[in-house]
């Protein structure tokens, strides 16, 4: 779900290649051949580009930490390059958060690495040649980041999954001030749901209880009848090499789902169908419509302005909200909204409903994989 105008798309996938251009420039022989994929396709060879995590995992590229500052900074700027201000700033702002939640834990989670909370464990990854003929893509994530872009016969054509999580959500500064980088992410979608007639509040909110993470997890494809992932099968490698930490990454998992108790009925509940769930736009009224499509903002707006794309009446209308867990800010709750090609997720439930997750998917094109077969059928 991109804006139409061609000529700004172009523009902006521009931008991405001269920065991706400079960066790989700025690396060495064996930077270069960790950070750069194969080329985008819409076959099996494309699988790597269309792995994506949100969890501490490998995200596969090139790190922070295995670049010199100018590099670093070269990567930085073609980071920049996909995303709004506003967006780039709260991107920074969740990478910084590994210190703080580093400290919250007492400074000793190590997840199988030398540092579990680790700001310079960042991969950015380019796959293909940037230019204005055929197809290349980037990646860029790293705990609670995940940035997926593909350009296509230089036009950016797709942005998603667009995942941006926070851990600490909610956290102390000096004065009294709080911290909350996706604050109007959260508090948007309770106030519209608050808002609305207990009628319509009944069709919202699915269930009583929130489920444990997002519903449609890290899948390449979102599917009906997906639930939650446990957070131990969200991860590149099956298993830790050290037989400890897995122990205590399975134990964290287990507590997790321990915490909401879902069992059958409950899944089902809030599963992902492709019919959506709960009120559409066409219902609200007018207040309630502008809580809507603010909270779209809130994803869409992510990208450059120049592409971010808008939300029409008649596309408003079909967006349905659904709701998961108590309107009590401060207690454990999930909701989606969902129209054709529109999917947005989130869910603040774990340590106290501390720790959130949003994250924007076109559930017929995730990666730009209608765009890619389109572009064989032409070309080959």
């Amino acid at each position: 779900m991109l804006d139409d105008d061609v000529p700004a798309r172009r523009e902006v996938a521009s931008t991405m290649a001269q920065a991706a251009l400079a960066w790989l420039g700025a690396l060495d022989d064996g930077q270069r051949a960790t950070a750069v994929g194969r080329a985008p396709q819409d076959g099996d060879d494309d699988l790597e580009r269309r792995r994506w995590f949100y969890t501490p995992t490998d995200h596969g590229g090139l790190t922070v930490h295995q670049q010199r500052p100018a590099q670093q900074r070269a990567a930085m700027r073609l980071v920049a390059s996909g995303l709004s201000p506003a967006a780039y700033v709260t991107v920074a702002t969740v990478m910084g958060l590994e210190n703080v939640l580093d400290h919250a834990e007492g400074f000793v989670t190590r997840f199988d690495r030398e540092r579990g909370r680790d700001p310079g464990l960042y991969y950015l990854r380019v796959f293909g040649t940037p230019g204005e003929q055929g197809a290349w893509g980037w990646r860029f994530g790293g705990h609670h980041v995940s940035l997926n872009n593909l350009v296509v016969d230089g036009v950016l054509v797709s942005t998603t999954p667009c995942f941006l999580g926070a851990d600490p959500a909610s956290s102390s500064l000096l004065g009294g001030a709080v911290n909350r980088p996706l604050a109007r992410v959260e508090d948007l979608a309770r106030d519209l749901v608050r808002s609305l007639s207990p009628e319509l509040a009944a069709r919202a909110v699915l269930h009583a209880t929130a489920p444990s993470d997002l519903v449609t997890a890290n899948r390449t494809v979102v599917s009906p009848g997906d639930r939650v992932i446990p957070l131990a099968g969200t991860w590149r490698r099956e298993r830790f090499g050290d037989d400890s930490e897995q122990a205590k990454l399975q134990t964290l998992s287990d507590a997790i789902d321990d915490a909401v108790a879902y069992g059958e009925d409950d899944h089902r509940a809030v599963e992902y169908t492709a019919e959506p769930r709960g009120v559409p736009g066409s219902e609200l009224d007018g207040e309630q419509r502008d809580l809507l499509r603010r909270l779209v903002q809130t994803y869409v707006g992510r990208v450059p302005d120049a592409v971010s794309p808008a939300c029409a009446d008649a596309q408003l209308d079909e967006l349905h909200i659904a709701w998961a867990g108590p309107l009590e800010p401060g207690a454990p709750h999930y909701y989606r909204v969902q129209g054709s090609r529109l999917l947005l997720e989130w869910d603040n439930t774990q340590r106290g409903a501390n720790h959130a997750h949003s994250v924007w998917r076109d559930p017929v094109s995730d990666f730009g994989l209608d765009v890619l077969g389109a572009h064989r059928l032409a070309h080959h």
